[in-house]
C-alpha cells in the first residue's frame, strides 16, 4: 500500500473512531423484514485518489499529525473547523450511488446527508422508503405529508453523516428530485366521507351512516397506510403461501374463488385509533390521526376460509406443528401484519380470504382483489391487497406489528421498549352515541320506545353502536341522561348477523323524557364476559392513543340535539 493511502486511511479511522457504525441488513427474499437475519457489518466508503483530498479537508481539525496534508484548505474553512465539529462534505454523485440497489441507503434533506440504512426496517412504510434513497427525501415527504412533523425530523437527525459539498448547491440549496407520485392512481371516493388525511387516504364513515346495520360499501371507513395498489387483472392476482419448512404454493384469485367453498359472515372492522380524539381531549395529547367515532363499519364479507387454504398448502390445521405460532400477511403495497396461528386455523374463528363485500367485488380502497378478514381483532390485522402468507414461529417483523399497534401505561412516554409490549389483537368492549333527536309527544303515540319507557310527553331519543372483540356478544348497554348520575338500559336491536360468533356491532336505542336530560348523555357497554368500558380516559391513556374506550359523553344542545 502506498504511504499516502495508508496515511489517509489512518486519518479516516481516527475521524470515525467512536462514531455509529451502520450495520448491513440484507433484505429477506420473501419481502418481510426479519431482524433475526440481520448481521452487523461495518461499512466504510472505499477511498480513491479523487476523494482523498475531500476527506482530509473535512477531517482536518480532528486528526492530529497530518497537518502536511491539509495545506490547501482555506483559512475560512480552518476557522469553521476550529469552532464546530467537522462535518464530512459529500458530493451528490456519491449520494446517488447509495440507492435502492446499494448495500447502504443515503438521502439528503436540505443540505444535510443521512445514512438511513438502519431506519429502513423500522420505517412505518417499510421498504417503501427505498423510493427516496439516493436522492432528496424532501420530495418524497411532500407526497407522504404525514412525515412533515418534528418527531420525524428528530429521528432523521440521528442518521446525519455529513453535508452536501457546496460545489453541488445551487444558490445555497440542494436540487429537488422528481419522484413518481404513487397516489396518482388512487380511486375516487365518496365526498360524504369525513377525511382525516388525503395522502394516504384516511376517512371516517359519516355519522348518518353509523346508524345502519350494514354500512354501504362506499361509506365504509377508509384506513390506508400507503397508496392503493392499482391491480388491473384481479382474477390473475397471485397469492403465495409459505409454510415453516420453506415450501411454497401459489394461487390465483380465480383459483381461490373457484376451487374452495365460499362463506359469508357479517363483521365489524374498527381501527385501533377509533375515538382517539376523545382521549386527546379528555386526557392528554396522543400521536396519530385524531379519529372521532367513525373509524368503524359493519359489512357482509364473502370469501374462503384461511384454514382451507392453509390445509391445501400442506399445513396440518388440526394439529399445528410446534413451530407454527403465527401467520404473517403481506400486502401488495408493503403493509404487513400477523395473527396467532391458533386464530388463523380456528374452525369457529371465521378468518377469511375475502373477495366480496356486501355482495359485490371488493372496492379498491378495501383490498381488491383479495384481502384478509380477521373478525374480532383490530382491523390492522386484516391485511388488504394480500399477496403473501407466511406460517412462522414469529410475529410479522413489520413496523405495524412490532411498533405502531401497541399500548403502554399512562406514565410511559414515547421512548419505550417496544419489544416489551404485546401487539394488539382482539379489541376491548366499545360503544358510542351516534345520534340524539327530539321526539314530540304527538309522535310518541305509536312509538315502541314510548311503550318500553312509558313516555307520554316530549322525549329525547338516543341511539348508537356497541361491540366487543373476540366474538363476545354485547349483553347490555347502559345510558345516562345526566352525565352518569342515573342510568337506564337501552333496547338492543336484533339485527340478523352471519357467522360463528358475534362479529358484528350491536345497534341500540333509548328514549328519555326531555325534562330528565341534562347537559351530557353518557353510554357504556358490557359484553358477555362482563367486560365494561372504563369511565376515565386517563385510566387507559397511552401516548399512541390506541383502544380509546372511555365512556362516550355527548353534550346535548338546548333544543335536545347533539
Amino acid at each position: 500500500m502506498s504511504n499516502w493511502k495508508f496515511r489517509l486511511q489512518s486519518a479516516y479511522a481516527t475521524v470515525t473512531k467512536g462514531c455509529r457504525h451502520v450495520p448491513h441488513k440484507p433484505r429477506d427474499p420473501r419481502g418481510i423484514s426479519h431482524s433475526r437475519l440481520y448481521h452487523a457489518k461495518t461499512f466504510f466508503t472505499p477511498l480513491s485518489r479523487a476523494r482523498a483530498p475531500q476527506i482530509l479537508v473535512a477531517s482536518s481539525a480532528a486528526v492530529a499529525g497530518i497537518a502536511a496534508l491539509i495545506l490547501s484548505a482555506s483559512s475560512q474553512r480552518k476557522a469553521l473547523a476550529e469552532s464546530e465539529p467537522p462535518q464530512r462534505l459529500i458530493r451528490l454523485h456519491e449520494i446517488h450511488q447509495h440507492n435502492s440497489t446499494s448495500d447502504s441507503y443515503w438521502v439528503y434533506h436540505g443540505t444535510s446527508v443521512y445514512d438511513i440504512t438502519e431506519w429502513v426496517p423500522n420505517h412505518p412504510g417499510g421498504e417503501v422508503i427505498l423510493r427516496a434513497v439516493g436522492g432528496n427525501i424532501e420530495t418524497y415527504w411532500n407526497i407522504f405529508t404525514i412525515h412533515q412533523k418534528q418527531e420525524v425530523y428528530d429521528i432523521l437527525e440521528q442518521y446525519l453523516i455529513g453535508q452536501i459539498d457546496p460545489r453541488d448547491l445551487v444558490e445555497g440549496k440542494a436540487p429537488m428530485d422528481d419522484v413518481d407520485d404513487p397516489f396518482k392512481a388512487d380511486p375516487q371516493r365518496s365526498d360524504t366521507l369525513v377525511v382525516r388525511s388525503e395522502r394516504p387516504c384516511n376517512a371516517e364513515t359519516p355519522e348518518d351512516q353509523l346508524g345502519t346495520f350494514i354500512t354501504p360499501s362506499n361509506q365504509h371507513y377508509v384506513r390506508n397506510h400507503l397508496w392503493v395498489p392499482d391491480v388491473k387483472d384481479g382474477d390473475n392476482h397471485r397469492l403465495v403461501v409459505e409454510l415453516t419448512d420453506g415450501t411454497e404454493k401459489e394461487y390465483s384469485v380465480a383459483e381461490i374463488r373457484n376451487n374452495f367453498k365460499h362463506h359469508t359472515i357479517t363483521a365489524t372492522l374498527q381501527c385501533s385509533g377509533n375515538r382517539r380524539a376523545h382521549m386527546t381531549a379528555e386526557a392528554r395529547a396522543t400521536s396519530g390521526l385524531q379519529w372521532d367515532i367513525g373509524a368503524i363499519s359493519n359489512t357482509q364479507w364473502t370469501g374462503v376460509r384461511l384454514r382451507d387454504i392453509l390445509h391445501d398448502a400442506g399445513l396440518s390445521v388440526d394439529m399445528l406443528p410446534e413451530d407454527a405460532k403465527h401467520v404473517q400477511f403481506v400486502g401488495a403495497e408493503a403493509y404487513g401484519a400477523s395473527v396467532p396461528a391458533i386464530k388463523a386455523v380456528d374452525r369457529y374463528g371465521d378468518v377469511l380470504l375475502v373477495f366480496e363485500m356486501n355482495g359485490k367485488p371488493l372496492m379498491r380502497d378495501h383490498g381488491f382483489p383479495l384481502r384478509l378478514l380477521c373478525p374480532g381483532h383490530v382491523a390492522a390485522r386484516s391485511v388488504k391487497w394480500l399477496n403473501r402468507i407466511v406460517v412462522s414461529d414469529e410475529e410479522s417483523w413489520s413496523q405495524w406489528q412490532r411498533r405502531d399497534y401497541k399500548c403502554f401505561g399512562p406514565n410511559e412516554g414515547s421512548k419505550v421498549d417496544w419489544d416489551e409490549a404485546t401487539s394488539i389483537q382482539e379489541t376491548p368492549v366499545q360503544s358510542a352515541i351516534t345520534s340524539i333527536t327530539n321526539i314530540s309527544k304527538n309522535r310518541l303515540a305509536n312509538s315502541e320506545l314510548a311503550k318500553v319507557y312509558g313516555l307520554e310527553e316530549d322525549a329525547v331519543k338516543v341511539a348508537g353502536y356497541a361491540m366487543s372483540g373476540g366474538g363476545r356478544d354485547i349483553v347490555r348497554v347502559d345510558v345516562s341522561p345526566d352525565d352518569g348520575k342515573t342510568w337506564r338500559q337501552a333496547c338492543l336491536i336484533d339485527d340478523e348477523s352471519k357467522g360463528s360468533k358475534a362479529w358484528s356491532w350491536k345497534r341500540w336505542e333509548i328514549a328519555f323524557a326531555k325534562h330528565d336530560v341534562a347537559k351530557h348523555v353518557v353510554v357504556k357497554a358490557i359484553d358477555e364476559s362482563y367486560n365494561c368500558q372504563p369511565e376515565s380516559y386517563e385510566a387507559t391513556y397511552n401516548f399512541k392513543g390506541n383502544l380509546t374506550t372511555g365512556w362516550h359523553r355527548v353534550r346535548v344542545s338546548d333544543d335536545g340535539g347533539v
